[in-house]
């Protein structure tokens, strides 16, 4: 089946509200795009940027999100509080916070429902470390975490799932293109196991070192949906690529 291509921007932590500036000028360069595009700013930066992309086809979400819709959990955020900023949609298990944080399969499954709760697109990340990888786990480590990581509910309008390869992160590596097909034909796979016909309609995103210049090669992968792009999204002129390359 057909399914559009979504790329979604990670700011991790960057961005002050002078960078909105480039949001803009990404929703104004690409007012229509022939898939879809979200980015995801700091938390303080949720609102404003909504509020500054609101009736354009850049839509804004969320980092990380906790499992409870409110308490006495200091410092941290909502789904439901995502959701009344404007978000769409939050990432959840990136391997930074599971590396950071501690966050293990449980702790991620349980945020995911928690985005749904609150009516957000949850884009749940697995991934291998280098160790991972050199000691030839990589599909091992993927299958326990989508079988940890997605919890039963899942569907394509309410999940998206990004492959990021922790040792590409960041790291001007990527996996070459037969190992980035393996790793998503292996996830559609799985997702088969979990869900039957519906994991068809759930776009995979693949995460670590993408750029303009390797963005489309990429994204012609087979059961590569898109892309979770971190650096490369901070910037319009960059980002602008990769959303060209999806919309290709």
């Amino acid at each position: 089946m057909t399914r559009r291509k979504l790329a979604a921007g990670n700011w991790k932590m960057n961005g002050l509200k002078a960078a909105l500036a480039e949001a803009k000028t990404l929703a104004a360069e690409h007012p229509a795009p022939n898939c879809d595009v979200l980015l995801c700013p700091p938390a303080t930066l949720v609102a404003a940027m909504a509020a500054a992309l609101e009736g354009t086809a850049v839509k804004t979400g969320g980092q990380d999100c906790h499992a409870a819709a409110s308490g006495a959990h200091t410092g941290d955020v909502s789904a439901e509080m995502l959701a009344d900023a404007g978000a769409a949609a939050v990432i959840v298990g990136h391997s930074e916070r599971r590396a950071d944080h501690g966050e293990d399969d449980a702790a991620v499954a349980a945020k995911a429902m928690a985005a749904w709760r609150a009516g957000l697109v949850a884009v749940i990340c697995v991934g291998e470390t280098e160790a991972q990888r050199d000691a030839g786990e990589t599909l091992t480590v993927i299958g326990d975490q989508i079988a940890g990581s997605i919890p039963p509910g899942a569907t394509a309008e309410n999940t998206v799932v990004a492959y990021e390869p922790v040792w590409a992160i960041g790291a001007g590596r990527t996996p070459t293109l037969p190992q980035i097909a393996e790793v998503h034909d292996f996830m559609r796979d799985e997702l088969v196991k979990k869900m039957a016909e519906a994991a068809e309609g759930v776009r995979l995103l693949y995460g670590g070192s993408v750029k303009p210049g390797n963005a489309a090669e990429i994204f012609a992968v087979s059961n590569v949906d898109g892309g979770l792009v971190g650096g490369a999204s901070l910037k319009a002129a960059d980002f602008g690529g990769i959303v060209a390359a999806a919309g290709a």
